[in-house]
Formats: structure tokens, sequence, C-alpha cells
């Protein structure tokens, strides 16, 4: 399948990722491993939402911001894969992190977002494992971070 073609066809454009806002890698690959950093929902250079899910922000708004941070970790895949998704074999895992209240347990339905998009681009490569965490605070005030572990094709 033509991964990039499949992003167009959904009207998501290549964007350029946001640099790292501290002292760490946005991407390292390993063998046939690309693991990603925590990507949060930025976009144009400001954050879709601030605060916490479930004070203040809705789960729609959370599941957003989770869309957002999957469409910031492909521009990185990109980046790190020469340009083109075709590589990617497969999603492996991902780590989403809410930023919610003592008390509120719907953290898999914000990062939903996240793995619905992940499934409607790549299909079943993009069924992967996950964990759904409750923070109570996420780095610049934002609800959501997510990180991805993903394998890769050998190639150029």
């Amino acid at each position: 399948m033509d991964f990039d073609k499949k992003l167009s066809d959904l009207g998501i454009a290549p964007g350029s990722p946001a640099m790292p806002v501290a002292n760490y890698l946005p991407y390292r690959i390993h063998g046939s491993v690309l693991y990603l950093s925590g990507m949060i929902p930025m976009k144009d250079g400001q954050s879709l939402f601030t605060g916490r899910v479930g004070d203040g922000l809705s789960i729609e708004q959370g599941q957003e911001c989770a869309r957002q941070c999957v469409i910031n970790g492909l521009d990185w895949m990109r980046v790190a894969l020469g340009g083109s998704l075709n590589r990617i074999e497969a999603i492996i895992r991902l780590r989403g992190f809410v930023a919610c209240p003592p008390g509120f347990g719907q953290q898999p339905q914000v990062i939903n977002g996240a793995s619905d998009l992940l499934v409607e681009i790549f299909g079943d490569a993009g069924r992967h494992t996950r964990a759904a965490v409750g923070s109570v605070a996420l780095p610049l005030n934002v609800p959501v971070e997510i990180d991805f572990t993903v394998a890769i094709r050998e190639g150029a």
C-alpha cells in the first residue's frame, strides 16, 4: 500500500516537524525499529489546546490532540525514512499520556483519536499495542503526548 498516497487521500499534507524543546533526539533508528520521541499537539507553531482533559477540555478535544500528535509523528517518520512513509512495516506500539485531573478514567477514549487514525492510514499495519496513561501535567501544558515504536523495512 502507498501510505503517502493514503495520507493525501485523507487530506493530510506533509508538514515541517517541530524541533525538540529540550536535549533529546526526535527519533532514533536501531536496526529495523524506529523510535519516536513524545509528540505533542502542535500545529503551525501553536498548541491545539492547553490544559487538562476532563477539567476544561472535552474527550473530543483530547482526541483531536491525539490525532495531531500522530500527524506530527508522521512528519518525523517521513524525515527519518528519507521522505516517504512507505518503508513502514507496522506501528508496533504507542504510549499515550493524557493530562487530566485525579479520578479521570477515560484516557483510552482520548488516545483512540491516535489509534483510529493510525489504523485508517496503515490498515492492519497500523494496529498496535499501547498504553494510555493519566498525567497531572505534560510539557508546555498540552493535554496529550504520544510516543511511537515503528517496525521499518530496510531501504535507502
